[in-house]
């Protein structure tokens, strides 16, 4: 810096002086020049016998000055978080493959089983479908709300309510004593897995970059199948022995484990949101975030959709000839109507500048839309 100072000596007796409010400007975009500059304000007003003086005592303070104090804050939110330890990267992979599989492999259990659970539950013929069905059901049409409230309160919080809840409500599963209870059970069961999957998501985008992103997803991903192939031979074997509910106890069992799993693995600061502010991290902030950044109109509106929509089809599968039932058709009806309303209002809110669950902007980029396209029909 010496050197530095040294060179621009001469030029610095010709430089018109500064105004603050040019200093300020230029603080912006150059704080090292700007405290050199600031430093040497009055040089221009002194004497010529003083110059000399001046400009040693400057370069002196120059020297004195460390560089990294003058450079510009970095707020952690532009910092991408990034686990790199193998211990925690195996920790969030295992946990969220886990409590995707263990939902698919009850599906795959409950389908098996559900022979048995209809004798023994004295289940009538209408509501058979139901115990297999209901989950999916569930899951379907509180995804939305899940997303946008696991945004407001974070993710971690989200994901470890949704795998209590989860192991809750399995073991309901497995002590249930009517049709009513076990399909009130799975339902809930459906609700508590929205929970947890799209806090998986954003919990693997938070925490990994690169290959271990890639990794993480296809373990989520692959879970899944794996889960319900496993359900599937689970639910031969525990039917022919000791009972499907025991089926339910090992889930709910494993349940805990993942739980246990996550609260180790996932680290606080993926919730962490003190670079928005002091108070940004507060409950009152968060819930004043549910009141104020969430599309409440609209995730009801889509989610009423896809749940009418979803139990028509449903209905339809266990019998087809249940199309020209009232109830099937009324469905039907009410949930064609509904897309039209939706779009109208995630439009209205864009206009408006407030809050829209799925804005209809986004749909024109071709990418997002192509992914959604080929993910609906796989």
């Amino acid at each position: 810096m010496n050197s530095t100072v040294g060179s621009l000596g001469a030029e610095r007796l010709k430089a018109p002086p500064m105004s603050a409010t040019t200093v300020r400007l230029q603080t912006i975009s150059s704080p090292e020049a700007v405290a050199t500059s600031s430093l040497r304000r009055s040089f221009w007003v002194r004497d010529a016998s003083t110059r000399e003086q001046e400009f040693q005592r400057d370069r002196e303070l120059d020297d004195a000055i460390p560089l990294h104090s003058l450079q510009p804050t970095i707020s952690a939110r532009e910092v991408p978080f990034s686990i790199t330890d193998a211990s925690r990267t195996a920790a969030i992979i295992t946990s969220v493959t886990l409590v995707t599989a263990i939902s698919t492999l009850l599906n795959g259990l409950t389908t098996v089983a559900l022979p048995t659970i209809t004798t023994e539950l004295h289940i009538p013929d209408s509501m058979q479908l139901w115990p297999s069905s209901i989950q999916a059901l569930t899951t379907g049409c509180t995804l939305l709300f899940s997303g946008t409230i696991a945004d407001a309160l974070g993710s971690r919080f989200m994901y470890l309510a949704g795998t209590v809840l989860q192991a809750g409500f399995i073991l309901g599963c497995g002590l249930a004593r009517s049709s009513a209870q076990l399909i009130l059970f799975r339902g809930l069961s459906g609700v508590a897995v929205s929970l947890c999957l799209p806090s998986a998501v954003s919990i693997i985008t938070s925490s990994f970059i690169g290959k271990r992103r890639d990794m993480a997803f296809a373990a989520m991903g692959g879970g899944q199948p794996v889960g319900f192939s496993v359900g599937l031979a689970l639910g031969g074997v525990l039917t022919d022995t000791i009972g499907w509910r025991w089926g339910f106890y090992i889930a709910a069992i494993l349940n805990i484990a993942v739980l246990g799993i996550a609260i180790w693995g996932l680290p606080k600061e993926i919730d962490d949101r003190s670079a928005e502010g002091p108070q940004s991290s507060t409950w009152r902030h968060k819930i004043g975030r549910l009141r104020t950044e969430i599309d409440w109109v609209g995730a009801a509106v889509a989610s009423a959709s896809l749940a009418l929509l979803s139990y028509a089809f449903s209905a339809i599968t266990g019998s087809t000839a249940d199309i020209r039932q009232p109830s099937t058709i009324a469905s039907l009806t009410i949930a064609l109507a509904l897309i039209p309303v939706f779009i109208l209002w995630v439009g209205r809110q864009e206009r408006l500048g407030k809050p829209a669950i799925i804005p209809n902007s986004l749909w024109r980029n071709r990418t997002f839309t192509t992914i959604c396209v080929a993910v609906f029909f796989t």
